[in-house]
């Protein structure tokens, strides 16, 4: 029995910790994370996208918003706009 012992110390498969690299399975897997984070970023920013262009155009139960302009050309024209008339809701 401790030949046997003896026999597995001595054919220890374990290689140094100095020679221990991830390789290039290791490099393969860091390259396709990195790819899939950016279809994802790329993908979410399509989504916000989508999402400011229904909100300004009032899908989600809100007057359309108009785009931004200067204090001096909303100050000069009237408003439109009927306070009391509740916002419309569309739905799908």
């Amino acid at each position: 029995m401790t030949n046997v012992v003896a026999l597995a110390l001595a054919s220890d498969p374990r290689p140094d910790d100095n020679n221990v690299v991830a390789g290039w399975v290791g490099f393969a897997v860091m390259i396709a994370l990195i790819v899939a984070v950016v279809f994802i970023l790329r993908s979410f920013t399509k989504q916000l996208k989508k999402v400011d262009a229904a909100k300004q155009a009032g899908v989600f139960g809100e007057e359309p918003e108009e785009p931004e302009e200067s204090e001096e050309s909303e100050q000069s024209e009237p408003s439109d706009q009927a306070s009391d008339v509740p916002p419309t809701r569309h739905q799908n």
